[in-house]
């Protein structure tokens, strides 16, 4: 399926963010290796028909979904909601809960809260150009060859825990 474009070309200072972003994240992994934080996120499979939304960032070489950390008093429904808005752009929408799966990702001990999302096409999406630089739909057959988040392919793997 096609990649899905930047609403606007990147700037000098959308690069500035990225190189941030890329150090701050490698910094943080080594951190959280040696610390090893406990952690919850949230993240949400969109689907357009049989097809999902997957998302690049600028720190990370792998595909992954909308979604973010889990803010103290927050939700992780709450939490799905904001990152899709703070990511590219969404409106809240009704979100299916979809379980929970908990990992030892980027030396962090993870929580991650899934949630569904299915239209029937996909809205105009808002991408930074920061955080964010690349959306893709992807169907089932095209998700074996595209290099994903650990997460992602747990909750492909549907061996999730009820949230």
């Amino acid at each position: 399926m096609p990649r899905l474009d930047p609403a606007r070309p990147p700037m000098l200072l959308d690069f500035v963010w990225r190189m941030l972003l890329r150090l701050g994240f490698v910094f943080a992994r080594i951190w959280w290796s040696v610390r090893r934080p406990h952690h919850q996120g949230a993240l949400v499979a969109v689907y357009v028909g049989q097809a999902l939304l997957l998302l690049r960032s600028s720190y990370r070489s792998e595909w992954n979904f909308p979604g973010g950390s889990v803010h103290a008093g927050e939700t992780p429904e709450a939490a799905a909601q904001r990152e899709m808005e703070e990511e590219i752009g969404l409106p809240p929408y009704p979100l299916l809960a979809a379980g929970s799966v908990c990992g030892i990702w980027d030396g962090r001990r993870d929580r991650v809260h899934f949630f569904e999302l299915h239209l029937d096409r996909l809205p105009r999406l808002r991408l930074d150009n920061r955080e964010i630089i690349a959306a893709q739909l992807a169907s089932p057959d095209e998700l074996c060859g595209i290099a994903l988040t650990k997460a992602v392919v747990a909750y492909l793997g549907r061996d999730l825990q009820s949230s």
